[in-house]
């Protein structure tokens, strides 16, 4: 084979693997099956050195075998002592509709939240539960997290590293927020075994009312018109914000705390529509509907737990007052 020849039937090669390799366009970008877009110069300078620093290190510890490495953490470690902290009180269920998705594609979790430890606990049982492969990402505002030296550490101990990407939420570091929503929606695109995990409200829900939501923000309706993740919802309830207390509450058998996973979700219907903020707001509404629909099933379940416990101590009093009489 002459020397031209090979140089031609090498550019048909490239061309060919080239060919079979899809791009994935978010924006102006065009991701490759399996990379991680970097920040622009322009996005990047908008932070702080801190936020800079914080970032870099973040961003190492999501990546290839060091995610892999801090997964293991998180799932043996991680998970280990949480579920030691709450194993005579976690109630779970529907379980099934995890078990049901497709591992080979991304998964969302869409959840209510009302306390920090939210996804904490649903990432225990992600880990303790389930057994297929999977690496976990946490969105969380880069305030506190990514602008302190404190932040990093709770990443680490807390998080192994999976609060990530930060989303700061600010005027002056819009930019980098639209960086951090175009990975998002990657990481909500591509990846099997992807689990990400989004509060649609936005922030901590601070009434005392446990059934009542906050409006859902259209960004979470944008990221799944976007990405097409598979969706499941997540109601959690029992939590709560102070970390001692709730430790102690294993053991001293207080409110349990419940966890409901509900059936995959189907938006055929709106992402047949066009992009707007319209349909943004349908599908995030959509998504806070059937978490509202969780909470109502766990409401049912309290109810009846305490109509048997008044029952049983009903019975427990007639049964020691005949035996008093006799």
């Amino acid at each position: 084979m002459s020397k031209v020849q090979r140089q031609v039937d090498a550019r048909r090669s490239n061309s060919e693997i080239a060919d079979q390799e899809p791009e994935f366009h978010v924006g102006s970008w065009a991701l490759d099956v399996g990379h991680i877009p970097d920040p622009t110069p322009e996005e990047f300078a908008v932070l702080s050195g801190m936020e800079r620093f914080a970032f870099r290190v973040v961003r190492r510890m999501n990546r290839g075998g060091v995610k892999t490495f801090w997964t293991f953490c998180q799932r043996t470690l991680g998970a280990g002592w949480i579920q030691l902290s709450t194993y005579n009180i976690m109630r779970v269920y529907g379980l099934e509709h995890l078990e049901s998705v497709s591992h080979e594609r991304p998964l969302l979790l869409v959840a209510n939240h009302r306390s920090f430890f939210d996804m904490y606990a649903i990432s225990t049982v992600l880990f303790r539960r389930t057994r297929w492969q999977k690496k976990l990402f946490f969105p969380v505002r880069g305030r506190f997290f990514y602008d302190s030296p404190l932040g990093l550490v709770v990443n680490l101990v807390m998080g192994w590293w999976s609060m990530y990407p930060p989303i700061f939420m600010t005027p002056e570091k819009r930019l980098f927020d639209k960086y951090s929503v175009r990975l998002l929606t990657h990481l909500c695109r591509e990846g099997a075994g992807h689990v990400i995990g989004f509060h649609p409200e936005g922030h901590r829900n601070l009434s005392e009312d446990i059934y009542s939501f906050l409006r859902p923000q259209p960004g979470v309706g944008k990221l799944i018109k976007e990405a097409n993740p598979q969706v499941v919802p997540v109601f959690v309830a029992g939590l709560d914000n102070n970390l001692p207390r709730q430790v102690l509450r294993n053991w001293r058998g207080r409110e349990p705390i419940r966890i409901h996973f509900g059936p995959q979700l189907d938006f055929s219907e709106y992402l047949a529509k066009r992009d707007h903020v319209r349909t943004y707001k349908e599908i995030a509404e959509f998504v806070m509907s059937r978490i509202g629909k969780l909470g109502e099933q766990d409401r049912a379940l309290c109810a009846l737990d305490a109509k048997q416990t008044t029952s049983i101590a009903s019975r427990t009093y007639r049964a020691s007052s005949r035996s008093a009489s006799e």
